[in-house]
């Protein structure tokens, strides 16, 4: 059985993930069915949480897969790529880590775009409440001037103006949205952490 879990920062990740899920900030639950992830999914999510140094400008994933962990996504530096890594292979029951977390390169450029796409973005009034959590739900990876967003957001309408102003930065050679909208959630549904 194949667990896929996207991980987004949060001060609280929520609730438990569930088999076939996504995973995201506050622990809603954007697809799949209804089966109860196991312990080692949430623990997984815990000790990648209480990585230091994890940002707005990185991202990481995991699917877990028996005892496999594999380990996605981006980050600016090596340590928290190299820490990662460390943290799931000292947990119990997991026998294999696959890492494939990309490091960004150093790059002048892309650290002044980086902090061009999170003015755009956090400055907006409507967009500024993303900003507000230990690390924003918004990731914002930039690679050789190419701009993915990652996470999630509440709604298409933030989704969208997040990359019309992603897109509007100078000096971004394209953009990739990849933010997820929120499934709404019903009264008293264990996911719905406000």
């Amino acid at each position: 059985m194949l667990l896929a879990c996207c991980f987004l920062l949060a001060p609280a990740i929520a609730s438990e993930a569930t088999a076939g899920q996504s995973q995201t900030a506050g622990g809603q639950v954007t697809r799949g069915d209804s089966k109860p992830s196991p312990p080692l999914a949430r623990e997984i999510r815990h000790q990648l949480a209480a990585l230091p140094f994890y940002s707005v400008f990185d991202f990481i994933s995991f699917t877990l897969e028996g005892r496999k962990v594999t380990l996605t996504g981006q980050s600016l530096r090596p340590a928290l790529k190299r820490n990662a890594v460390e943290a799931i292979e000292s947990l119990e029951g997991v026998e294999t880590v696959v890492d494939q977390i990309e490091v960004l390169p150093n790059s002048p450029a892309d650290n002044e775009l980086r902090r061009g796409v999170y003015r755009a973005i956090f400055e907006d009034p409507a967009l500024a409440p993303y900003a507000a959590q230990a690390v924003p739900a918004i990731h914002i990876l930039v690679k050789n001037g190419s701009v993915t967003l990652e996470g999630t957001v509440k709604s298409a309408a933030d989704k969208n103006l997040a990359a019309t102003r992603a897109s509007g930065v100078p000096n971004g050679s394209g953009l990739k949205n990849n933010l997820n909208v929120r499934a709404s959630q019903t009264a008293g549904d264990p996911g719905d952490a406000k």
